[in-house]
């Protein structure tokens, strides 16, 4: 009876252990220079990025302002000075998320780490502040396209990490995040019309209140807008050059032909970007190669 009794807590014990999510244990930090944190049944672990983009600072046309923040404020926290969390905001394929990347490539050499979160793992930012608080590398918290509602359980985790949490975060650490909303929250215009005058004084909604309370604390914001024509041919023309050295030997072609072309690949796809400038660059430097190699 009394040995049935010790096989049946033993098998519950096991069941129980199989439940039980054990503690995230830490990577090497040396094997990669970025991570992705990953949660499959209930466990978190960060994985490593085995092929990181390698985009360089120099690649990045057009976003002077935001590209020498943003380096100031990384040289800054590399070095061990204080340093902000940034929002980066604006319009699509401007280059936010490839700038966080290149600042990356910039640094890792002087231990500069990136772990990437998504946005419906959030809520594990306290675990992945606890394995990194006290290491010596300098942590990058990288959330890409982010916006959500004010009851999802990442925002509220991702407040406290910010300010506001009652355990203090590690200096080694600053959140870089991406989105094309500035307060990262839908607004509607019911929140607008509760907002109250009273006298010369304007008084917002809490709706309101709540969705600038989050952009709020991030330390610096820069925005992204919208390439102008010679902006755009400016960045096309680098990634010609770029992928032509490789495919084409250097030799890229008529400059006149090309940007017609590129103004026309931009007006199919509506706008006058970066990425669409890279697009561009791509098919073109590709239908150029296939072309020189066709039998004469």
């Amino acid at each position: 009876m009394q040995e049935s009794l010790i096989n049946r807590a033993e098998t519950l014990l096991t069941r129980l252990e199989a439940l039980l999510a054990p503690q995230p244990t830490a990577p090497d930090w040396q094997a990669a220079i970025a991570y992705r944190w990953r949660n499959q049944n209930g466990r978190g672990f960060l994985k490593p990025v085995a092929h990181p983009h390698r985009i360089r600072l120099a690649d990045l046309r057009g976003v002077d302002e935001q590209k020498k923040t943003l380096e100031r404020n990384t040289r800054q926290f590399v070095a061990g000075q204080p340093a902000n969390n940034v929002l980066l905001t604006g319009a699509r394929g401007t280059g936010k998320s490839s700038l966080v990347k290149a600042v990356l490539n910039q640094y890792a050499s002087k231990g500069l780490r990136l772990i990437e979160v998504e946005k419906q793992n959030l809520g594990d930012l306290p675990e992945i502040v606890d394995m990194i608080y006290g290491r010596p590398e300098r942590f990058i918290l990288y959330c890409d396209d982010l916006s959500f509602g004010a009851e999802e359980v990442g925002y509220q985790a991702l407040k406290a990490i910010l300010d506001g949490s009652i355990a203090s975060n590690s200096d080694n650490l600053l959140v870089y995040a991406t989105s094309n909303r500035r307060h990262l929250m839908p607004e509607y215009m019911a929140e607008n019309v509760a907002t109250r005058h009273v006298g010369d004084e304007v008084h917002p909604d809490e709706a309101v209140e709540e969705k600038v309370s989050l952009s709020e604390r991030f330390g610096i914001w820069l925005s992204f807008y919208p390439f102008e024509q010679d902006e755009y041919l400016d960045i096309a023309d680098h990634w010609v050059k770029q992928l032509g050295v490789a495919q084409l030997g250097g030799v890229v072609g008529d400059d006149a032909a090309r940007h017609r072309a590129a103004l026309q690949w931009a007006l199919s796809r509506g706008a006058r970007s970066g990425r669409v400038a890279w697009q561009f660059a791509r098919d073109w430097v590709g239908r150029q190669a296939a072309h020189a190699k066709k039998p004469r």
